[in-house]
């Protein structure tokens, strides 16, 4: 018992920040300021446009902003992860509010990131490398989608309709915008995202979003363009902590939400964190660590009015783009937000709501890296397919669903390249001490089969088929040294096909039997099938050898080699396999 509270103890002391973090945050400190500064300007819009995209308004992106993207900074696995709200759980969060109200997003919040401590503790953070890369393309399109069309209304300036299934949705506000046209705020929903696609490739470090938005609000103001609504009232500060969720006995209905959300927050922050890996030298996260600093932010961001947080992928692009050396500079990041929450609230209230749709529109299509998806829809057919499901699968179901479909399908057509790798073919019988005529002569009446790849359930029936097949002989080895793993329907199917060889008077051998295989074949008995008849060799040149034995002792031949009394008759013999499994002697009669 104390050796297992002192192994729990240890894991969690890992998974807390250490001397190392301080002493990294304080290497670079100017560098690291200025990366947090240059992200706290590019969140700053972001945070406003996904807090009204969730239907909790501008206060709460800033609020999540700011509490989880702290907490993730200090207890994350990433030096540079930035955290936040972000349209991937934008999108989860609409049918919640519409079918819980904000209390409701609030509660399953702070349930994922009890979710997520959970499978901190439980190591699970390894578990993210297994996703195919089709699988995180598609769900990285059909988000890009989802977010584009969720801005459709704001971006027209129509009331938001109602439903939600977001293309219908899109489709009754372009009606909606049809039969009474908005031109002031398409005009500045769509200035803005302009200026944000055409300025990031004319100097991709400087923050348009910031600059639309600022642009935005005030032409709005000075044209006096009362079409073009704005964000609304903020509060001067955050929230006071407070614990007013649902009654307790909703929360049942909630657990499925927590689930999809936790999935989500723990899928997207890993992505978020294997690409700030890739985009540095040496830096390396934790997964457990980072799902552990992800659960206290979504524990404590509900507390003060915050929607879950997630790692943001362009953010964090950014802060390593912008030369960030730790931890420190995502903790910056979110001090400036702060700072901006207590002095500048009435200025932010007056950002109109078409400005940040342009933001979104533009981040919705900076999100669709071209070039991947072409390489990796190039790659094979079955990566085509999966990623196109996985996005069609996220824009018509959701996003949960969408990854499990993705994941299964992949492990689908996994096995199937799997089992078609698995294959028999016949072989030439080793010639080994034998002359020209003797080997000529044994190779009439002894067959032998190599048997390469996996022998398991998505494609053991083959053999079935090919073994059944083999023509009138009197004995077949089957060389088994090259079958590089079998499970029980394999070993099954094996001893049915080895059964139904021995009906028709064929005594079957196996070589080179590898130890990981004995098990499947010892339980389903197919093993005691070749003991029976001393066909369990370590090599092919043993079986040959064993196989020549049981014609001689059957009379098939003589001890010279040469065909024993009746000739090809023994060849073509159908008599009942004895009692020991060897061959059917000769009749001598036909």
């Amino acid at each position: 018992m104390g050796g297992t509270s002192a192994r729990a103890l240890a894991r969690l002391v890992r998974l807390l920040p250490g001397r190392e973090d301080v002493a990294a945050m304080r290497r670079s400190p100017r560098d690291d300021l200025v990366a947090g500064l240059t992200v706290a300007v590019v969140a700053l819009p972001l945070a406003l446009g996904f807090g009204v995209a969730s239907g909790l308004g501008a206060e709460a992106g800033l609020a999540t902003a700011v509490v989880a993207g702290a907490l993730a900074a200090v207890f994350g696995g990433s030096h540079l992860q930035v955290s936040g709200p972000t349209g991937a759980m934008t999108v989860v969060l609409v049918p919640i509010v519409a079918e819980h109200g904000p209390d409701g997003v609030l509660t399953v919040g702070l349930m994922a990131g009890l979710l997520l401590l959970a499978l901190a503790a439980l190591g699970a953070g390894r578990g993210a490398r297994y996703v195919p890369a089709p699988v995180v393309e598609g769900f990285t399109l059909g988000i890009a989608c989802v977010i584009g069309l969720q801005q459709v209304p704001q971006a027209l300036g129509v009331a938001q309709p109602e439903g939600e299934h977001v293309p219908l949705v899109a489709w009754r506000a372009v009606e909606a915008f049809a039969r009474e046209p908005n031109w002031a705020a398409l005009g500045v929903a769509t200035g803005v995202a302009a200026l944000m696609l055409l300025g990031a490739r004319w100097r991709p470090t400087l923050p348009f979003s910031l600059v639309g938005v600022a642009v935005a609000t005030v032409v709005v103001e000075l044209a006096g363009l009362e079409a073009v609504t704005p964000i609304g009232e903020l509060p001067a500060g955050l929230p006071a902590p407070s614990l007013g969720f649902v009654e307790p006995g909703a929360l049942g209905s909630l657990v499925a939400p927590a689930v999809a959300v936790a999935a989500l927050a723990a899928l997207e922050s890993l992505l978020s964190a294997s690409v700030a890996d890739g985009m540095t030298v040496g830096q390396r996260h934790d997964p457990d660590r980072e799902l552990f600093g992800q659960g206290l932010a979504n524990v404590a961001a509900p507390l003060f009015g915050g929607v879950p947080a997630t790692g943001a992928i362009a953010r964090t692009a950014v802060n390593v783009r912008t030369g960030a050396r730790s931890r420190l500079a995502a903790l910056v990041h979110a001090v400036v937000l702060a700072v901006v929450v207590l002095a500048a609230a009435p200025l932010v209230s007056r950002v109109p709501l078409a400005a940040l749709a342009g933001v979104l529109l533009a981040t919705a299509v900076r999100m669709v890296e071209v070039g991947s998806l072409r390489s990796m829809a190039r790659a094979t057919r079955s990566d085509a397919v999966i990623l196109v499901l996985t996005a069609v699968a996220t824009l018509a179901l959701d996003l949960i669903l969408a990854v499990i479909l993705g994941l299964l399908v992949a492990g689908g057509l996994a096995l199937r390249a799997v089992a078609r790798q698995a294959r028999m073919e016949r072989v030439p019988l080793d010639t080994g001490d034998h002359t020209e005529e003797e080997h000529a002569l044994l190779a009439e009446h002894i067959v032998a089969y190599r048997m390469d790849g996996p022998l398991f359930f998505a494609g053991a029936h083959r053999f079935l088929l090919e073994l059944t097949e083999v023509a009138e002989v009197r004995v077949v080895i089957l060389r088994m040294s090259r079958v590089t793993t079998m499970d029980a329907t394999g070993a099954l199917v094996l001893k049915d096909a080895v059964e139904r060889l021995n009906r028709r008077g064929i005594t079957v051998l196996a070589s080179g039997i590898r130890a990981g295989q004995r098990q499947a074949l010892a339980s389903t008995g197919a093993l005691a099938l070749f003991e029976r008849v001393g066909g369990d060799l370590p090599n092919t040149p043993l079986a040959i050898a064993r196989a020549r034995a049981l014609l001689e002792r059957d009379g098939v031949l003589e001890r010279d080699g040469s065909v024993a009394g009746c000739g090809a008759a023994a060849v073509a013999g159908e008599g009942a396999v004895p009692a020991d499994g060897g061959a059917a002697p000769c009749d001598a009669t036909r």
